[in-house]
């Protein structure tokens, strides 16, 4: 009869039980990393709050930001406003949903809310200015052309348009990003009204 030595087993269930529990821990790792990462790549971070098809994050300009927000703008580049400047709006889709197409025309209209100033900028999704024949990127609060109740109308299209026109790139994929200074909204600010800020609606495509 051969004699087993039972401590063997019990090193071997260790080691097989170590592995098991190494494995769920780089498993982990890996999937926490994968999805840091795409919040990063994709300019996400906690405290994000919608409107519409407006995005803000009223605390990365505060001194309480969370450490995903601060790995986004690092990994940007971009240097926020202070929570005392005013605060920006993102905006990656249309007010139906749809994902911005250059081979598209778009007109955002409305009012924005109660601010000193105001700027609407497009840019590519890295958040650099967009190469146009027009050489202009995008419109201040003080050059807007309005209608009669103070509301304004910016078409985006490849062609040329009477009014607030915006050139588009040759490149499909564009970001809308609306600043505005000296507003009543802080980084404590948790809810936008949507009616508040300008719709963006689709026209034809090309």
């Amino acid at each position: 009869m051969l004699y087993r030595d039972p401590s063997r087993h019990r090193l071997r269930d260790r080691a097989a039980l170590l592995g098991k529990f190494l494995l769920v821990a780089v498993a982990g790792g890996v999937i926490g990393l994968c999805v840091t990462f795409a919040a990063l790549r994709n300019g996400f971070g906690f405290g994000a709050v919608e409107a519409g098809p407006w995005t803000a994050w009223p605390r990365n300009g505060a001194g309480n930001i969370d450490p995903y927000s601060r790995a986004t703008l690092a990994l940007s580049g971009e240097i926020p406003l202070g929570a005392s400047e005013g605060i920006s709006f993102v905006a990656l889709d249309d007010s139906a949903g749809n994902r911005f197409d250059a081979s598209c025309d778009y007109t955002v209209s409305g009012q924005t809310p109660q601010a000193r100033y105001w700027t609407l900028t497009v840019m590519t999704p890295k958040g650099r200015l967009i190469a146009n024949p027009a050489e202009r990127n995008g419109f201040t609060s003080s050059e807007i052309l309005r209608s009669a109740d103070g509301g304004f109308a910016i078409t985006l299209s490849h062609n040329a348009r009477p009014g607030n026109w915006l050139a588009l790139g040759s490149d499909r994929s564009f970001i809308l990003v609306l600043r505005l200074y000296e507003t009543e909204f802080s980084a404590a600010t948790l809810a936008f009204d949507a009616s508040s800020l300008p719709t963006i609606v689709r026209g034809a495509c090309r």
